[in-house]
């Protein structure tokens, strides 16, 4: 069915109102899950602060009851230095590690307990060392042999693993979240990036689909109006302002996806930073405490999050590569043709000197045949035709054969024709036609390519009045002709693709 301009307009509306709101939930997302890794981050770094605080609590107790067993041993005052030591320094690690402790997320009840328990500890030892102080040592050897002592070192030992197995615990439940929230995003991002990518091909599909509908709409009028001069122009005038709004809306259209598309760029930016960020914590946890990074984290770090972040990097650069290419048809259907007197075999000579390096890696010849027949046109858009046709015949030669690409013209009835022809792997016949429409491509995608340039070759060349057709056979290669007039048409310039 035919689109006119209003469901033309709306359709368009939609589909960009559609990839917009793709592009802004997965910008939203990617912040989302920055916002999470830098959370882990904040909750790893206070987990490694907890198990360094309980380790210097432990550590100052063991040298507080090193330096009470040393002086009862020896009598000898210089052992009682790494007891004094602990004595000074614990009442000020116990409270830190409290702080610490709750704000990781943990209770305060057993850390109020292991604060008891060291109490008592450091009264046992006190009590000992005032009786080998009064000159009763057997008495405060007797106490230490009684096991009062280890039995409270044995329960603090058992608080201090209490507080860091719930610690652990709490690690890997973050862990865990943040990995559930990477996998989510990575799905919710090849659906958006998906959902962008079906927006913008369907927004082109319409808006050439559009000029299609308008381009047989005049030669249904030119038809039907054959002798009515004035009509036909009227009507003409008419197809020609409709074709350029095309031209305007698909350049318009095409600007305003690229603005979220560099949003997205810059997020991905963002997050392999944060990524990187969180990669280095990780390595310094996994250096410090290996036990305390598990293999889904670091799966997730090292893994899943950088392969969604190459998933949206390369999705976002052949979105991108799609955008510029339909920039560049609008912008090339809105320039002015200027008609000169072009010589077709220096042309076409130029053109074979500036491919000569990718004509010798692929082994091949180009040749002109006979001489060319001049025409007067715009060199612009002839330079880029054959330069895209010969590129291609160059592009798809058979590796297994010496490669051969000819240019022949002849000129008849104020035409002139061009051959090019190559014995390259050919085009099947069904896509003769379909080759030349736009993000349509034949054969083994083996080659680099949006499918845009024959599109842009036969809109260029039904500008200058003329028309590109291809015959071809499987295996054996490839002509394109290019019918042009000699001279301009009244209708030079129109854009008629």
């Amino acid at each position: 069915m035919p689109l006119n301009k209003a469901v033309f307009g709306r359709a368009m509306l939609l589909l960009t109102a559609v990839g917009f709101a793709a592009l802004l939930g997965l910008g939203a997302g990617l912040v989302w899950l920055v916002d999470e890794a830098r959370g882990y981050a904040t909750g790893v770094a206070a987990t490694q602060e907890v198990r360094v605080k309980l380790s210097q609590a432990l550590s100052l107790l063991q040298d507080a009851e090193t330096g009470q067993r040393g002086y009862l041993l020896t009598g000898q005052e210089q052992y009682l230095g790494p007891y004094q030591d602990a004595t000074t320094a614990l009442p000020k690690v116990l409270p830190l590690l409290a702080e610490q402790v709750i704000r990781d997320g943990g209770r305060p009840g057993p850390v109020q307990a292991l604060q008891d328990l060291a109490e008592r500890k450091l009264a046992e030892l006190r009590e000992t060392l005032a009786l080998a102080e009064a000159g009763d040592r057997e008495a405060a050897i007797n106490r230490v042999r009684r096991g009062e002592g280890k039995e409270v070192m044995d329960s603090i030992r058992e608080t201090l693993a209490g507080i860091e197995s719930r610690s652990t615990t709490r690690l890997a439940e973050r862990s865990q979240g943040l990995h559930r929230s990477s996998r989510a995003l990575l799905l919710g991002a090849a659906g958006a990036l998906g959902l962008v990518a079906i927006v913008a091909v369907g927004s082109a599909g319409l808006a050439f689909r559009y000029a299609g509908d308008l381009e047989r709409a005049r030669l249904e009028v030119e038809a039907a109006n054959a002798g009515l001069e004035e009509r036909v122009a009227e009507r003409t005038a008419l197809l020609q302002a409709a074709n350029e709004e095309v031209q305007r809306f698909a350049y318009i259209v095409s600007h305003d996806l690229r603005a979220p598309l560099v949003n997205v760029m810059g997020f991905t930016a963002e997050l392999e930073v944060a990524v990187a960020a969180l990669d280095a914590l990780l390595r310094e946890a996994e250096a410090e405490a290996p036990h305390l990074v598990t293999d889904a984290a670091r799966e997730a770090v090292t893994a899943d999050i950088p392969e969604a972040i190459g998933f949206i990097r390369s999705s976002t650069e052949r979105m991108d590569r799609l955008i510029s290419a339909i920039l560049r048809l609008s912008r090339e259907g809105r320039r002015a043709l200027a008609p000169e007197p072009v010589a077709m075999g220096a042309l076409i000579a130029g053109i074979a000197d500036s491919l000569r390096h990718q004509l010798a890696e692929a082994g091949a010849e180009l040749t002109i045949e006979g001489s060319l027949p001049d025409i007067v046109t715009d060199r612009t858009a002839l330079e880029q035709i054959f330069g895209n046709l010969i590129d291609n015949a160059v592009k798809y030669l058979d590796p297994a054969r010496p490669g051969r690409i000819t240019v022949t013209g002849r000129a008849a009835r104020g035409l002139a024709s061009f051959d090019v022809a190559d014995n390259g792997r050919g085009i099947a016949p069904r896509d003769h036609g379909r080759i030349f429409e736009l993000f349509r491509r034949s054969g083994a995608q083996d080659r680099p390519g949006e499918g845009i340039g024959l599109a842009h070759v036969r809109a260029l060349a039904r500008r200058l009045g003329g028309n590109v057709e291809c015959d071809s056979t499987p295996g054996q290669g490839s002509v394109f002709r290019v019918t042009l007039p000699l001279a301009p048409l009244p209708s030079f310039g129109e854009n008629t693709a």
